[in-house]
């Protein structure tokens, strides 16, 4: 029997994963987090055999959650289970030392094939976080910028919105008005397809882009 706990802040996707892990005789649901604190808390209260985090979540954010679970049981094995799969995304985790990386809406087999791989230790990508591992590989390019999409200065403003600057500060740091930041960060969200700017805040610092110096 593989022990799982599920680390995502969206009751419904939390509801159809649970159906799935209930109709394998292979699989028990120990235990469900809706935040990167309740994550690291019940893991090492539960010591599942895997952990399926999502990235962004409330508070603490699931790379981050999976770095501070490794630090204190390295032999927890995490699969990220998330919408993302951008490359800034996917090697974020991968540093932090995730067992694999899952895009959500795999449907039923796969998942279960990815948890069955994850519980024996094996490392599980999906194709499209195996594309973005590939083209890496094949195609290095010396300082590799995060969020290719942004512009230098958009990549900039990201970094102090991540590092916890105010408009105003990141307004007065950059030498831009109020109004002008206020643009840059519509356009970031819009860029990335965040819904807001906590959302954006979270995959910068999921992606390791908190140094307060830009």
């Amino acid at each position: 029997m593989i022990r799982i706990l599920l680390a995502d802040d969206h009751p419904i996707f939390r509801y159809g994963l649970r159906a799935v892990l209930d109709s394998d005789p292979e699989t028990e649901l120990v235990g469900e987090a809706g935040s990167g604190e309740e994550a690291i808390e019940l893991t090492l209260r539960l010591r599942p055999d895997v952990v399926l985090m999502d990235i962004t979540m409330p508070g603490l954010n699931g790379v981050e959650a999976t770095r501070r679970i490794l630090a204190e049981l390295p032999g927890t094995n995490i699969l990220i289970v998330t919408m993302y799969d951008d490359s800034a995304s996917v090697f974020a985790a991968l540093r932090a030392g995730a067992r694999g990386y899952l895009i959500k809406g795999a449907d039923r087999e796969e998942m279960l094939r990815a948890v069955r791989a994850a519980a024996a230790g094996q490392a599980i990508l999906s194709p499209a976080a195996a594309h973005h591992l590939t083209t890496q590989i094949a195609t290095p390019r010396p300082g590799r910028q995060l969020f290719p999409e942004l512009t230098a200065r958009e990549h900039d403003i990201l970094h102090l919105m991540a590092a916890g600057y105010t408009n105003p500060a990141i307004a007065e740091r950059a030498g831009l008005s109020a109004k002008t930041v206020r643009n840059y960060i519509s356009t970031i969200l819009t860029k990335l397809n965040a819904t807001s700017r906590a959302e954006a805040i979270a995959r910068a610092r999921a992606a390791g882009l908190d140094d307060p110096r830009p």
